[in-house]
């Protein structure tokens, strides 16, 4: 029996890119649209809808890749 692996992902690039920009999760989340639910799940690496992320590249007009990142688990 093969064993499942989960994928990784973080949200670095975008906390990152926050930081870079002087705009606090908050502010990002208010003006994404998104609830503080989402943004909880994405403090906790937890997956989130492609919609909130093209929510959040609207807003800091930027791409998925400045927002999230693959981590490979071993």
């Amino acid at each position: 029996m093969k064993e499942e692996r989960c994928m990784g992902w973080s949200y670095k690039p975008l906390w990152r890119l926050l930081l870079e920009r002087d705009m606090k999760k908050t502010e990002m989340q208010r003006l994404a649209g998104i609830s503080s639910v989402v943004l909880a799940k994405m403090g906790k690496n937890q997956p989130v809808t492609l919609e909130t992320l093209g929510k959040i590249c609207k807003v800091l007009e930027c791409r998925v890749e400045d927002v999230i990142e693959y981590i490979p688990e071993n």
